[in-house]
């Protein structure tokens, strides 16, 4: 009898903690209802701007980051989230637009999108900026060690040649992958057209002998340590790894690759719209935009920030690619599922020829 009492009594000592808890979680969810929530790439902002805009204007933040488009997206279609700020990726705007999940911008509340550069604006995933500021953007391209090949890779076709057998590193991505592959025969990597991915992934099949590895994130520790000659990852990536080892270069096919950009939007769960509207104005200003840039290293879309920068880091044209190469670069489109899926079987297709 003894034991059943103890027993009962455990148990609702038990029940009755795990009731505090829950109080206390609900406290502090409650707690930060009067705060900016803004969900964010990991690292993806200086964190004195942060603590700058609260100075300015009393607004508290509440920072919280993603490590994916994908995850960003099934968060929010979920629902039961407060957030006030995303940063999505170009394709995921469209996509997320399609499904109503983003608020109208209204562009009496903006000041300062005349900063943006009009090369920046109007693109094929949201034609009038209706829901999308541009915060970053860059490109896919070519790192490579100069002291570990002969001849600097200039072009997508330089891959192939065989004195890079088993000495280059690929992201892990179809888009990205199954891009350059058909940027490498003159195609757009939006294509949909069968002949040509069919072609591309032939191609990209014959590329194997020279991959080592086709991995993630790996990649710009590998490329830093010096254990392949070339990689081909984003430009923000590049940068950050030329930070690091003196002996890498990165440069952007001129014939074509990718141009992506991440964005400022306020989705359809925000709870403090008047606050989102002053954070994108902040985010505007040309001081803080290049402060920005500085700090993350990534190119900036506003036109008077990139006027502040040094000029060592305007003058790179591997960051900021001259006019003539920038003619030649897409965005992802978003394809719809029945061509992602055609992509990601033909990409698997090439990953599994390596094995």
């Amino acid at each position: 009898m003894r034991k059943l009492y103890s027993f009962v009594i455990g148990i609702t000592a038990i029940v009755s903690i795990l009731f505090s808890l829950s109080f206390l979680m609900k406290q502090e969810e409650g707690a930060s209802s009067d705060k900016l929530v803004i969900y964010n790439w990991g690292d993806y902002i200086d964190p004195e701007l942060l603590t700058k805009f609260t100075q300015e204007t009393g607004i508290k933040v509440q920072y919280e980051t993603f490590d994916s488009n994908e995850a960003m997206y099934t968060k929010v279609k979920q629902g039961g989230t407060t957030y006030d700020i995303l940063v999505p990726s170009d394709y995921m705007i469209d996509k997320m637009t399609k499904e109503d999940l983003l608020v109208k911008l209204d562009k009496a509340q903006i000041k300062g999108l005349e900063n943006i550069g009009s090369q920046f604006l109007g693109k094929s995933f949201d034609p009038n900026n209706d829901y999308s500021i541009p915060y970053f953007w860059g490109t896919v391209g070519i790192v490579y060690n100069e002291k570990k090949v002969k001849q600097a890779p200039q072009h997508w076709s330089d891959l192939w040649d065989k004195s890079y057998a088993n000495d280059i590193l690929l992201v892990d991505g179809a888009r990205e992958v199954m891009g350059f592959g058909l940027n490498s025969l003159g195609y757009s990597l939006n294509s949909r057209d069968m002949t040509q991915l069919q072609e591309a992934k032939e191609k990209l099949t014959q590329l194997t002998p020279n991959v080592k590895a086709i991995v993630g994130d790996e990649l710009k520790k590998y490329m830093i340590q010096g254990d392949a000659a070339i990689g081909v990852t984003f430009s923000g990536e590049a940068s950050e790894m030329l930070d690091n080892n003196e002996d890498l270069r990165y440069v952007v096919p001129s014939e074509g690759s990718n141009l992506w950009f991440d964005n400022l939007v306020i989705p359809k769960t925000v709870k403090h719209e008047k606050e989102a509207y002053a954070f994108i104005n902040f985010m505007l200003r040309p001081e803080n935009a290049a402060q920005n840039a500085e700090y993350i290293g990534y190119a900036t879309p506003n036109t008077k920030a990139k006027a502040l920068l040094p000029e060592e880091i305007t003058s790179d044209e591997a960051f900021y690619p001259t006019d003539a190469t920038m003619k030649n670069l897409e965005v992802y489109n978003n394809l719809g599922q029945y061509w992602l899926g055609v992509y990601n079987d033909l990409y698997l297709q090439v990953k599994m020829y390596r094995k």
